[in-house]
């Protein structure tokens, strides 16, 4: 027996990266996922995971596109027990040359995304008792960084302090809320397998010295969406490496 037996997961950006390692994740534990994307690439995630996930494509920055992704999970599964907020992009500006375009882009995907996500997440949870929203911020949410990553990081501070105060608000009504925050993970977006040894300076400062795995990140989603997860809510969990743990050497 799987620990996500019987519940039904949405996961956004499950065409690639950490999501689509989720999905892979909740499927061996036995949960059924709807897997969106705005890429199209969700349908290969579907194709490789097999019945258990049902594809759908979602804009996360377009509310009636996310409201859309919940009733494909209702007609395909009739509800949702899970839901993990991954879809995201980085940001690279320097804050004095930071267009409107760059902070609209980040901040409608980073943040907004995530609002929607988790309004609509608690929206199709009420009526059922309840369940586990995981968002994903990162550890540029909680430091700073001489990377220019200034509204990446804004974007993702937000997470943290938007799931917080989901988590308070609708403690009482059975939704748990916590947020990740990855440091350097080995996925597309950073360059895939092997990144961090091309770059060693991205991972000088953690304690383990090497970049993480997207399956690592997915293990954590997964706990955190089980009922061992239970008394876990509120939480905003680093998983880097030990990167957050560490002063400049």
């Amino acid at each position: 027996m799987g620990e996500l037996d019987g519940k039904v997961a949405v996961i956004t950006g499950a065409g690639s990266g950490m999501a689509r390692a989720a999905a892979k994740v909740f499927v061996r534990e036995g949960a059924k996922v709807l897997a969106a994307d705005v890429s199209g690439r969700q349908d290969e995630t579907a194709a490789e995971l097999g019945e258990a996930v049902v594809p759908c494509r979602c804009d996360v920055t377009d509310e009636a596109s996310v409201e859309a992704m919940f009733a494909a999970a209702l007609k395909a599964f009739g509800r949702v027990d899970a839901v993990l907020n991954v879809a995201g992009v980085a940001g690279a500006q320097a804050l004095a040359e930071i267009t409107m375009e760059e902070y609209d882009r980040v901040m409608n995907i980073d943040l907004r995304g995530v609002m929607l996500g988790t309004k609509h997440a608690i929206k199709t949870m009420l009526p059922t008792g309840g369940g586990a929203i995981v968002n994903w911020s990162s550890i540029g949410g909680i430091n700073g960084s001489a990377m220019p990553t200034s509204v990446y990081s804004a974007a993702k501070a937000g997470v943290i302090a938007f799931t917080k105060a989901a988590a308070i608000e609708y403690g009482t009504q059975g939704i748990r809320a916590n947020a990740i925050c990855p440091g350097f993970i080995e996925t597309e977006m950073s360059g895939g397998p092997g990144a961090a040894t091309r770059f060693p300076a991205l991972v000088q400062g953690s304690a383990l010295k090497r970049g993480g795995q997207p399956e690592e990140v997915a293990e954590l989603a997964a706990f955190l969406a089980s009922d061992r997860a239970s008394f876990i809510t509120g939480a905003i969990i680093p998983i880097d490496g030990g990167s957050t743990a560490s002063l400049p050497s």
